[in-house]
């Protein structure tokens, strides 16, 4: 045959995989526990600081035990001794094992296989696969998010999103805040309030980089606005469309909610099931109730109104030269003014108040539409989990699923097998 006969412990690691390390030793210790005893593959003891070789001078009395990924049910530990050596610039340091890092007491592989089985199912069921405790793993998941995101920088900021989302009952809020031409997020912060995206700004970017962002779009927040403004002085404002369009439909509804309060038990009937209607885009909306809301002109002449004017502010968004649609807008609001309909004259206000954030839509066609795409994804995180405790653990798995950072490919190469 040829070649020279594989002994048990060439065989046992490369039926593992493992990779960077020998196979000296191997024995089962209980019902579901195998252990073996390994040694770094290559000669030579290397600084953990500066990676020079350094002299051995003694092996630790104790050895160390790293949890390696589960095989056929049994619970994989790594054994080895490790080395006290002399760095010609450190001094005497312990060696590091190539397998996993420094203070950690699992392997690489372990940590890559958390992160991996995280991202597509619960805690619970990864638990479950590689046979630890729930608490275990969420531990280690938060330690292994931290080290690899530390030291990570945020680069090539020039379009932002900021909105915030829910993780607890309680009214217990984070910001977030979105690269939208990566369609990642990039920072998380608690609270939504003034001091939480002044804290973005004075930590998380340096001043060059504020200065290089050219467009920030949110909701019409005091507390979002006015960080822009004063942080990023190059940056065109634009306010989402969909918030300027739930203003109007909360407005059109209000309208919608006077009437109904006002009207006896007759001309409810004909008000009855008009809400989802007047929300509805005109290019969604049936034949049917499109001819329900006409013959509001006769039943009820306030909703038509409110109705009408909802419909003629579509037409805004279509518009591609800003002069014009600041014509229409400007024409449109002097309408809304002279409908007489107090909530629609609220609108007016807050849209005159913010008008060159809205106009600036036409020049960017920017919207949060991405920031609400990567929120569902945040949402269905987050309903996987039943919700989580701790910003930290909801951090956790934003950063792993969503975030500017492809955690599990931060692992070193050799190491990232299942």
């Amino acid at each position: 045959m040829g070649g020279r006969p594989m002994t048990a412990n060439k065989l046992v690691c490369k039926l593992l995989s493992f990779k960077g390390l020998r196979v000296c030793d191997w024995w089962f210790e209980g019902r579901n526990r195998f252990v073996l005893s390994v040694k770094p593959h290559r000669n030579g003891c290397r600084c953990p600081e500066c990676g020079r070789r350094g002299k051995i001078v003694r092996a630790l009395p104790r050895p160390r035990l790293w949890r390696d990924i589960p095989v056929c049910g049994w619970t994989v530990w790594l054994q080895h001794c490790p080395r006290e050596i002399l760095c010609p610039t450190h001094g005497r340091v312990v060696e590091e094992a190539p397998w996993a890092d420094r203070f950690s007491r699992v392997t690489y592989r372990f940590e890559y296989a958390t992160l991996k089985y995280c991202k597509i199912m619960t805690q619970k069921a990864a638990a479950q696969l590689l046979r630890i405790p729930k608490s275990t793993l969420s531990d280690l998941l938060h330690r292994a998010v931290t080290r690899l995101r530390n030291g990570h920088r945020i680069r090539g900021l020039r379009t932002i999103g900021i909105d915030e989302i829910s993780y607890a009952k309680g009214h217990k809020y984070a910001t977030l805040v979105y690269d939208l031409e990566r369609a990642c997020v990039v920072w998380i912060g608690p609270g939504k309030r003034r001091e939480t995206i002044d804290r973005f700004f004075s930590e998380a970017v340096s001043e060059y980089q504020r200065e290089r962002i050219q467009w920030a779009c949110c909701d019409m927040s005091e507390a979002y606005m006015g960080a822009i403004k004063h942080h990023c002085p190059n940056a065109t404002l634009v306010l989402d469309r969909f918030h300027v369009v739930k203003a109007l439909n909360s407005a059109v509804d209000e309208v919608r909610k006077q009437q109904w309060r006002e009207a006896n038990a007759d001309q409810r009937k004909a008000l009855k099931g008009l809400r989802w209607m007047l929300y509805r885009h005109s290019s969604t909306r049936s034949r049917q109730n499109t001819e329900t809301l006409k013959a509001l002109e006769k039943a009820n002449n306030r909703i038509y109104r409110a109705w009408r004017l909802k419909d003629e502010f579509e037409q805004f968004w279509e518009y591609q030269a800003p002069w014009a649609a600041e014509r229409f807008l400007k024409s449109w609001t002097t309408s809304a003014l002279r409908s007489r309909l107090e909530p629609l004259r609220t609108f007016v206000n807050t849209l005159r108040k913010h008008f060159f954030g809205v106009l600036a839509f036409i020049e960017s066609r920017l919207t949060n539409a991405i920031a609400e795409g990567l929120n569902r994804i945040v949402q269905i995180v987050k309903n996987r989990a039943s919700g989580f405790r701790t910003l930290d653990a909801f951090s956790d798995m934003i950063f792993l699923t969503v975030g500017d950072l492809d955690i599990p490919a931060q692992i070193p190469a050799r190491f990232r097998t299942l």
